[in-house]
């Protein structure tokens, strides 16, 4: 492949996906694609344009299938789906990507969707705002419980809760549900916790508008 912003882009996504963020530096891309550090320079200004473009490149593939035409909390749970599948293939890069400011339209396009989406079901402009920022944040801690990064209540292959290892007079709701915190299917926590939000947030709606 000729070097290219493309190339480079690409090689850096591959560098994050294998050993996380902090191994990006130019002479390491430079390595992964067989050519001199300088020559990188011709299509990219430095490091920080290089992750920008990581950030662009893995929201460019989210593949939304809105529906303007569907009820607004089918609209979410479509674009929190299409979300949390392109964290699952990138989950290194999606870590990048929430901890960026974009402004390119790559960056804005995602955030338009869901914003568009919240205001059209009678959101303020700040509650729109707000819940858009909650949900990321939700799949975000999500897709970090799955990759095994967050460390409490979370199955660790070499680490589990087991109820004969604790002082059950002093953890006695631990010890009963030593089990269930041994264990996790993701898919439903998944589901179970988008279905909250979203209960959460008509509820709120509801009661602005003084509707039951």
């Amino acid at each position: 492949m000729a070097l290219s912003r493309t190339s480079i882009v690409e090689a850096a996504i591959q560098l994050i996906e294998r050993e996380g963020a902090d191994a990006v530096s130019m002479r390491r891309i430079a390595a992964e694609l067989g050519v001199g550090v300088m020559s990188l320079y011709n299509h990219v200004p430095n490091k920080a344009a290089v992750l920008d473009g990581v950030a662009e490149a893995v929201l460019s593939k989210i593949e939304f299938t809105d529906d303007p035409g569907a009820h607004w909390t089918d609209r979410v749970r479509m674009q929190a789906h299409a979300f949390r599948q392109i964290a699952h293939h990138y989950p290194r890069c999606t870590m990048l990507v929430v901890s960026r400011q974009l402004h390119s339209t790559a960056g804005l396009l995602p955030v338009e969707r869901a914003l568009a989406t919240l205001r059209s079901a009678g959101f303020d402009g700040a509650d729109a705002v707000r819940i858009l920022r909650l949900f990321i944040a939700f799949i975000v801690g999500s897709l970090l419980r799955e990759v095994g990064v967050t460390p409490t209540f979370a199955p660790v292959q070499h680490h589990t809760v087991r109820a004969e290892d604790l002082d059950q007079a002093l953890f006695p709701e631990v010890s009963a549900l030593a089990p269930l915190l041994r264990s996790c299917d993701h898919e439903a926590e998944f589901e179970f916790g988008i279905e909250l939000l979203i209960r959460a947030i008509a509820g709120h709606l509801s009661r602005k508008e003084g509707t039951p």
